[in-house]
């Protein structure tokens, strides 16, 4: 039987620069997942706080330190956040952040004792679309 070395060689090349690629997408993909808030930036509103992903996190005025009170209907619309407190954070005082647990039973991150939430109608990471809604919604600045 014959061997051909140079078409082995050739293969053994080939799996390894794909296994290294899908190793190197997969950390990245874990160290994307590691991030639990992070600092985003728009021209038009400045510096705030986001998601891991770079969903907008909002806060409600009607809450008080560490007290959410979105609850039932308003949460649909509001949904609360919550991100590991082993989760990086990106440009923040890590001390800034913890945790509750709502009325409902979920956790949620707070921010300054200020429970945290997306708005329903923010589809893509940048969108802003909650800022000001109902003049009680507003970003999270830093």
């Amino acid at each position: 039987m014959k061997i051909n070395v140079p078409k082995i060689l050739f293969i053994l090349i080939i799996g390894f620069f794909i296994c290294g690629a899908l190793l190197t997408e997969k950390a990245a993909a874990d160290g994307a997942n590691t991030i639990g808030v992070k600092i985003m930036e728009k021209e038009a509103v400045g510096k705030y706080l986001a998601d891991g992903s770079g969903m907008t996190l909002y806060r409600f005025t009607r809450d008080v330190k560490n007290i959410s009170h979105c609850i039932e209907g308003c949460a649909v619309n509001w949904p609360p956040f919550y991100s590991d407190p082993s989760a990086g954070v990106e440009g923040c005082e890590l001390s800034n952040f913890a945790a509750i647990t709502r009325e409902d039973g979920r956790k949620q991150t707070t921010y300054k004792a200020m429970p945290l939430y997306y708005f329903k109608n923010d589809r893509y990471p940048g969108d802003t679309f909650g800022d000001g809604l109902g003049d009680a919604w507003f970003l999270i600045t830093p």
